[in-house]
Formats: C-alpha cells, structure tokens, sequence
C-alpha cells in the first residue's frame, strides 16, 4: 500500500512541501503567469542578436549548470567583450536561469551591454540551505578564473570574453548573493580575472523586525510577505534569523563593511518594494563604510517589476522604467 504524502507548507503558489521531504514548484498561480516560468532551450544559433548554449563545471562533487548568452558578433571582430555574472533571484527556493521571465531579461542585457552573460544554476533551498547558493555562484567565477588561465575549455568565454571587466548582477536574492560574492571575491587573488563593478537588484536584504516599507508598501506576485518569512526561513542556515548577514550585511551579526574590498556598486532600488526600507539601510551602510556605491531608484515600481513580462508588454509605465533601469545597467557597465 502506497502511503499518500501530506502537504507541508505552500508558499503563494510557487512551492508545495510535502510530509517526505520532497518540494513540488509547479507554478499554480494565475494561469496567465504561467509562462514566464517555462524553461527555455538553448539555441547556438543567433535569435533576435543572441546566442545561448549551456555547459557544466565540476564543483563540489557534482557538475553545476551554467547557461551562457553571446551577442551576435562578426567573425571580424576581435574586440574582447565584458562578461556579465548573473545570480537568479526566487527567494533561494524557486526559479531558474532557463526559465522565460530571465531569458526574456538577460538576452537584452547581453544585447543592449554588449556582454556575455553567464548564469548558474545555483542550487535550491529547502534541499540545499545556504550557503550553498553561494558557493555555487563564487564556484562560477573561480571558473572563470580557470578559463581565463586556460585550465578550463570555454569557447566563447575564451575566444570573446574580457577577463578584467567581469560584472556581478543579480535579481533579489540574487542581489543578497552579488554581496557575498563580491565580498569572498575581494580577499583572494583571481588574477587575471578582474571583478569591475556589483549590481544587486531589488535584493533581500531585511531584518527581523518588520521595516515601514514591509507593512506600508503593497505585495506583488513577486514579493509577498508570505514568500519573503517562507522562503528566507526555508533558505537561512538553520535556527538563523533574518539578521543573518546572508539577508542583513549592514546589520550587526555581519562582517564590517568598512573593512571589506568590494568593487564599485550600483544598487537598484524600486520605490514601491516591500524591502526599500531595509536596503537604503545597505546604501547608508556601504556610504559610510566609504565604498564606491550608486543608487538608482525606480519610481512607483515593485520588487522585480522587469521581469514581469505581461506587465512590461501591457502598461506603458512598467515598460518605460523597464527601459530607464536597464540604461542604468548598460551605462555602469560601460563606465567600469
């Protein structure tokens, strides 16, 4: 007799966990949104300006998925192009770099920056607490490292890739994981890898008691109070809080920003995010801790607007800042 398994907890729609350990993320929000989290397969071919294939790196024991996207680029050109380092963003828990909704952002970033884009798979909570997210995205730039010291086989990378302009970008907790990368990445030599500037977006960084911004501003399919105690819980090592210097690096518990090496940051805030609050409470830090820190503000837009593909094809407001934010980005990117 087969035993029926009993659900655990849900997380508003995204994630189902069940009595036997095993976690269900079969989207089962509003049908409309379904698509943005269909995963999308390579092409080596270029579609729309950009080509994207995927590979696998041997770290810890089991081999990491990474997805790459190349602008088109003429057989002429021989212009090393920066590579951009993207962290997926999901709370720890959901979403992955082939999924439509990054497809959709992350091709136009390689276009409109002219970058290559490299995006692991970082690995999931509740399975996999951090920091093995972490680990997995400071695993993808020791990679780098190795590729660019010919130890590793990566064509693209090799053939069209400037190893002394290497970018940290990422989405929500993805921006959490831009912190912790770029702090691991400032106490250890990747010569001749360069990390030339961090841009964390929207990310999670909170405390345990509830911001302004978190009872005042309103939740999004994105961001729901709901998905952020759910999921952090699920995701911090266990018996942490969310002072955890994972999801609060301007709190006590954390290392001294002032004493860190970090690279030159772009923060990106959106004025209507549940977590405002808490990251201008990183902005201040990082300016007092004198770091080389920008602050770009999406005015009236919630945690993740961009990625929202039906809001961005449907309202013309979402559209605009979605354009006005990743100008930002191509432009910190050309100046470092």
């Amino acid at each position: 007799m087969v035993r029926e398994k009993k659900l655990v907890d849900e997380v508003s729609g995204w994630l189902k966990i069940y009595d036997d350990g095993s976690v269900d993320r079969t989207w089962t929000g509003p049908v409309q949104f379904k698509f943005m989290a269909d995963p999308v397969l390579p092409h080596e071919k270029f579609i729309d300006g950009v080509a994207v294939r995927d590979t696998f790196i041997s770290h810890g024991g089991f081999d990491l998925r990474v997805r790459l996207y190349l602008p088109e680029i003429t057989l002429e050109d021989d212009q090393k192009i920066p590579i951009v380092l993207h962290f997926q963003g999901g709370g720890f828990c959901i979403s992955e770099p082939d999924w439509f909704m990054y497809y959709q952002v992350y091709t136009r970033v390689a276009r409109s920056t002219r970058s290559i884009v490299v995006s692991p798979f970082l690995r999931r909570a509740p399975e996999n607490r951090l920091p093995a997210a972490i680990d997995d995205a400071f695993d993808t730039l020791l990679w780098l490292q190795s590729v660019a010291q010919s130890g590793s086989h990566e064509p693209w990378l090799e053939r069209h890739g400037d190893f002394n302009r290497v970018f940290l970008i990422g989405d929500s907790s993805g921006g959490n994981v831009v912190h912790e990368v770029a702090a691991r990445a400032g106490s250890v030599d990747l010569s001749p890898v360069r990390v030339a500037g961090a841009i964390p977006i929207h990310p999670g960084f909170v405390r345990s008691s509830r911001s302004r911004s978190e009872l005042e501003m309103p939740q999004s399919p994105f961001l729901t109070l709901d998905m952020l105690d759910k999921f952090l819980g699920l995701a911090l090592p266990v018996g942490a809080t969310k002072d955890h210097p994972f999801t609060c690096p301007m709190g006590v518990a954390a290392p001294s920003l002032e004493g860190m090496k970090l690279p030159a940051v772009l923060l990106c805030v959106a004025e209507m995010d549940l977590v405002r609050d808490t990251e201008m409470e990183y902005y201040e830090a990082m300016k007092k801790g004198n770091k080389e820190v920008e602050l770009y503000v999406s005015k009236g837009m919630t945690h993740s607007f961009y990625l929202n593909k039906v809001g961005v094809d449907t309202d013309p407001n979402v559209s605009a800042q979605t354009d006005a934010l990743f100008t930002r980005v191509k432009e910190f990117i050309e100046k470092h």
